[in-house]
């Protein structure tokens, strides 16, 4: 959960946030060596004393910082490429959950269990328990397993939405009559937050959503709870 005044990524909940958040770090490292270069050579090129009036080429600096620019684009690429792919991948998943942005609640429907469907509504201020976060909880959280693959089928039923949770690095777009796909693992069980991140009208920012990670043995007793 994101708190106040914080600077840095929300504790990631999924393999591919760690990913994400270790390459982030990874580049603000790489961009702090080449920021520290370029600021020591600017300043010793403006204090420096001597001046040379015949020095017309460098070939070896300029072929210096004609490579290694693009060596250390090269390190950024590779990795960032590969969590692409990996983001993208959805090889072999344990549950299908459809979702279905409106203006303004999400539908969410388990097709692998008797096309359960439920709609999930933004809770009142007034209605808000002790401990409950404003403008961030719903009726109807979604639940998921744990340590399991789940494949999201995301799409739209009027205008352009998105679907996002940041603990879990997932961010789709829901387009009307597109059927969006992305999957995801969960590595520890909890409640985490998103929201639309798509504006998509006037009460785009009271459109939560609540993802509610269990193990295995409560995702089937839930699921046969909401089928009674």
């Amino acid at each position: 959960m994101m708190h106040w005044g914080q600077l840095s990524f929300q504790d990631a909940a999924s393999s591919v946030m760690m990913q994400l958040i270790s390459f982030h770090d990874h580049t603000l490292i790489i961009l702090t060596l080449v920021l520290t270069v370029v600021g020591y050579a600017l300043a010793a090129l403006m204090f420096n004393k001597y001046v040379s009036r015949y020095v017309l080429e460098a070939q070896t600096i300029e072929t210096v910082w004609t490579i290694l620019p693009a060596l250390i684009l090269l390190t950024l690429a590779l990795p960032s490429l590969r969590i692409l792919y990996i983001t993208d991948e959805v090889s072999n998943p344990a549950i299908t959950v459809k979702t279905i942005g409106h203006q303004w609640y999400w539908s969410y429907e388990y097709t692998d269990f008797l096309n359960v469907e439920m709609d999930s509504y933004m809770t009142p201020s007034t209605d808000l328990q002790p401990g409950d976060y404003r403008l961030l909880e719903v009726d109807n959280r979604i639940v998921i397993p744990m340590q399991l693959e789940i494949r999201m089928l995301i799409t739209a039923a009027d205008v352009i939405h998105s679907w996002t949770v940041p603990s879990l690095g997932v961010k789709v777009d829901a387009v009307p009559g597109r059927l969006n796909q992305i999957g995801f693992t969960t590595s520890r069980p909890g409640v985490f937050y998103g929201q639309c991140s798509e504006i998509c009208g006037a009460n785009h920012s009271f459109m939560p959503i609540s993802v509610e990670v269990v193990d295995s043995k409560s995702f089937m007793s839930w699921i046969s709870n909401f089928n009674q």
